[in-house]
């Protein structure tokens, strides 16, 4: 199911001539969605940390590859060089990254689209503890408009054809 989504998501990716912007490795969903990019005739670029370049499992075909110093360097190349953020299903990495990404443009630092492609679900626990938030006051409820949760690739890009920056109010109550 998974990677289903992530061969889906990154046949549309090529298809619709949107290059992947992304970690950089061969493995795990995200490996996946970048070699569906390139079966497809997309274009990709992984930036990928010394630390884990050494462990031998980068995407080496990329059509171009970022060696960065350390994860906080990658994550800024990242954000630099990508137009949206779309979350798959992951780990820990995955939900700092996600988190960030929502906490920077609540700060107002960026206006990109961020999507949680919720397959089977995944990200239902997140959302339940964001509305949490909500309820105790500890974000605003406009503050929802940070982030779209797709149901899957064709809802996904569905809401990125149509995105336009929301107006937030300010973080702060």
């Amino acid at each position: 199911m998974y990677f289903d989504a992530a061969n889906e998501l990154g046949s549309v990716l090529a298809k619709r001539s949107i290059s992947l912007v992304y970690g950089g490795s061969n493995i795990g969903l995200m490996g996946a969605v970048a070699k569906a990019v390139h079966k497809h005739g997309g274009s990709v670029i992984g930036v990928i940390p010394q630390t884990i370049h050494a462990r031998g499992i980068a995407y080496d075909t990329a059509d171009e590859l970022i060696i960065t110093r350390d994860l906080r360097e990658r994550k800024g190349v990242m954000e630099a060089r990508a137009d949206a953020f779309v979350t798959l299903a992951g780990g820990f990495g995955t939900l700092e990254e996600v988190v960030e990404v929502i906490t920077l443009k609540q700060l107002q630092t960026h206006t990109k689209p961020i999507i949680l492609l919720n397959t089977g679900g995944f990200y239902d626990p997140l959302i339940t503890l964001f509305e949490h938030f909500y309820v105790q006051r500890f974000a605003k409820p406009d503050q929802r408009q940070l982030y779209y949760v797709a149901p899957d690739v064709g809802s996904a890009f569905a809401y990125l054809d149509g995105y336009a920056p929301p107006q937030i109010e300010n973080k702060w109550f």
